[in-house]
């Protein structure tokens, strides 16, 4: 089979060579390789001006970013065998680090496969498709998942925003099997999700570590987990031997399965409040209610650039009423999933509401993705999950 070549200007291989795996439209030479001669999806050649072969990589013509490099071996392209090879690497890190079957398992560029990510849960596997070029290969994927770790149920789950940057349609179907719902573990504590229904692909691995840290924080606490979700912070909370801990989130649907997990791990000191988040936090200002750890782990505030001045708002809105909401020498255990909100933004965002409320915080520990969400460190935007737990105290 023949493919068709993707042309750089002069000089623009060089931040290719240099590791990064992305192309973006004005490094194209579109006398020679117009990009909208391209297939949305199509599997290509890359070459330097010079004519010297950079790689292979998957074409969005219309995007920004309008190529992923797939292999810097020109001769190699995506098929079902090289997907079984990558699919096989991600599944070895993961199972030297985690005991149990119930992780990130692909993880897009990071593990050398652009638009595509996959969660595990056991025998069922849920799958998003960011890319034209992926959604091309979707037999293949699951070929390559089937043969790799013989799955009962594979969902695609593929209603993200993302898509509708790449043109390609909104669906949730089964590929194999049939299930609303999985069962998990994580860090000791036993969970279920809801796959068809739920937030994006049911659960959030990313928050792992950071929730296993709560063990020093939470013991003989009340505890207030906002934007909870199904628990994955309050219920692990309450399983750690907090005194009490509220849930609250918006959707009636999050907090039953919110309950089920209170009840699946034998706790009874779990309460859930529906309701807009900001609205709750000040209802229990207005009735005096103090927590001695407050969880405030958003969904991502700033999804785009352009969201920035909105999103930073809203950080420091949370933020600053969670702050209200502590006890004396309280613990604020802050989250964001946003990739614009970098870590030096965020400390500055506590630190401001710190000054305002007229209190002493200090970052006893900072958390970031776990290894089934490794970082490519030519990928800035693969780094986007942080967690920073602060003890806020009287100002001296």
């Amino acid at each position: 089979m023949s493919y068709n070549s993707l042309i750089l200007n002069a000089g623009a291989e060089k931040r290719l060579k240099q590791g990064h795996l992305w192309i973006y439209s004005n490094e194209v030479d579109n006398a020679k390789s117009p990009l909208k001669s391209f297939e949305a999806g199509e599997q290509c050649v890359v070459l330097a001006a010079s004519g010297k072969a950079v790689g292979t990589a998957l074409i969005s013509p219309h995007a920004l970013i309008c190529g992923r490099l797939i292999s810097r071996d020109a001769t190699q392209f995506l098929d079902r065998s090289l997907f079984v090879h990558r699919i096989k690497i991600a599944l070895s890190l993961r199972e030297r680090v985690f005991p149990k079957p119930y992780y990130r398992l692909i993880y897009g560029d990071s593990d050398a496969l652009p638009g595509l990510v996959v969660d595990r849960y056991g025998s069922a596997l849920v799958v998003q498709i960011a890319s034209a070029g992926m959604e091309k290969c979707k037999d293949e994927i699951v070929e390559a998942l089937v043969k790799v770790l013989k799955p009962e149920v594979v969902l695609f789950k593929n209603n993200g925003k993302m898509r509708a940057m790449e043109s390609l349609d909104s669906y949730v179907e089964f590929a194999l099997g049939n299930a609303d719902e999985v069962e998990l573990e994580e860090n000791g504590t036993r969970f279920i999700a809801p796959i068809v229904h739920g937030q994006k692909t049911g659960w959030f691995y990313d928050h792992r570590m950071n929730r296993a840290r709560l063990t020093d924080y939470v013991k003989d606490k009340r505890v207030l987990d906002l934007f909870s979700y199904v628990g994955g912070w309050g219920i692990q909370a309450a399983a750690r031997g907090a005194e009490s801990v509220v849930c609250v989130d918006s959707s009636s649907l999050a907090l039953d399965f919110a309950e089920r997990n209170a009840t699946l791990n034998g706790l009874n000191n779990v309460n859930c409040v529906e309701g807009d988040v900001f609205d709750v936090c000040q209802a229990f200002k207005v009735e005096n209610q103090r927590f001695d750890v407050i969880i405030a782990d958003p969904p991502a505030f700033i999804a785009r650039r352009k969201d920035q001045k909105a999103g930073e708002k809203a950080y420091q809105k949370l933020y600053q009423l969670a702050m209200r909401l502590l006890s004396k020498d309280g613990i604020l255990i802050a989250g964001s999933c946003s990739m614009h909100m970098h870590r030096d933004r965020m400390r500055e965002v506590l630190r401001n509401n710190g000054q305002t409320l007229e209190k002493q915080v200090q970052i006893l520990e900072q958390g970031g993705q776990g290894p089934d969400h490794p970082v490519h460190p030519s990928i800035v935007e693969t780094d986007y999950l942080k967690a920073m737990f602060c003890r806020v105290l009287p100002a001296r």
